[in-house]
């Protein structure tokens, strides 16, 4: 049976500057960056404490198939949001807006918790999630 999600890939149009936004804006790791051949790159990063899900900054045009490398390049950008869980996220969105992210939701109230929703450097969604504790839920 499935266990665990360990990979999902966000098309970007350039490695070096989706790596420097993921690790630099918004604070993730790089867990991988590996050269395959000399058109390709398998990077990968990820939350610090996170270690069972990695995401692929994968270029479009990795694939052979010139009418899947067009497909990909269609979802640069247009790529669903990835959520984040944060232990804070009026403190995490003042520290990403510090550091230039794009926010078109500053910190609300949601019935599952604290959220900010932010833009990463080719328009996706990224949603900071802070989950009530504990004690407050119950």
């Amino acid at each position: 049976m499935i266990e665990k999600l360990r990979l999902t890939t966000r098309f970007v149009d350039d490695q070096d500057e989706a790596l420097r936004f993921y690790t630099e804006k918004l604070g993730l790791v790089k867990k991988a960056d590996e050269s395959f051949g000399p058109d390709n790159r398998w990077v990968t990063v990820a939350p610090e404490q996170d270690e069972t899900v990695e995401i692929v900054l994968e270029l479009p045009d990795w694939s052979e198939d010139e009418e899947e490398a067009d497909r990909r390049a269609a979802l640069v950008g247009e790529q669903p949001a990835l959520a984040f869980t944060v232990d804070d996220c009026h403190a995490t969105y003042e520290i990403l807006r510090e550091r230039g992210v794009e926010f078109t939701s500053e910190p609300q109230e949601q019935p599952y918790g604290i959220e900010a929703v932010a833009r990463d450097l080719y328009g996706n969604g990224v949603v900071l999630v802070e989950r009530p504790s504990e004690t407050e839920t119950t």
